[in-house]
């Protein structure tokens, strides 16, 4: 059984070697745009989950996951031998993808954060000119009342 820090510093380290094997060694367009965003190792060092985002071409054009998860899928062997050869250790983990979408749910819930503020304004601005219900005093006194 492999102590968790090593597997985590084979996953920092093997995010290194694929987003650098991406940028500079994997002769793909569609891979232009991707970018590793983590990894994660099992305990036993023998799987890696490689996590990462594709960027549209412009502000208003939508990514294509489809193709990039396609071009990672085909790169996948020669991703694996760069690993197993920068790596050095006896078993090369293989190799899987998934989309992060870390930040797709971090902007749904700062957009959720913005409405409660501003629904928080809007009750302060409504608090300053509210008057209590009923009674000023709601509490009985001596004198009968």
């Amino acid at each position: 059984m492999a102590d968790n820090a090593r597997a985590a510093r084979m996953a920092k380290r093997i995010q290194t070697i694929v987003a650098s094997a991406i940028e500079r060694e994997v002769k793909d367009r569609r891979l232009e745009l991707v970018t590793v965003t983590d990894t994660r190792v099992t305990g036993d060092l023998h799987d890696a989950t490689v996590f990462y985002t594709v960027r549209g071409q412009s502000l208003d054009e939508e990514p294509d996951y489809e193709a990039a998860a396609e071009a990672l899928h085909r790169a996948r062997g020669q991703l694996r031998k760069i690993v197993g050869d920068q790596l050095g250790v006896r078993f090369t983990p293989t190799l899987s993808f998934e989309v992060d979408t870390v930040p797709e749910a971090s902007a749904h819930m700062e957009a959720l954060l913005e409405r409660a503020r501003a629904r928080d304004a809007e009750l302060a601005e409504l608090k300053k000119n509210a008057k209590p219900a009923g009674d000023p005093n709601p509490y009985k006194t001596e004198d009968g009342q």
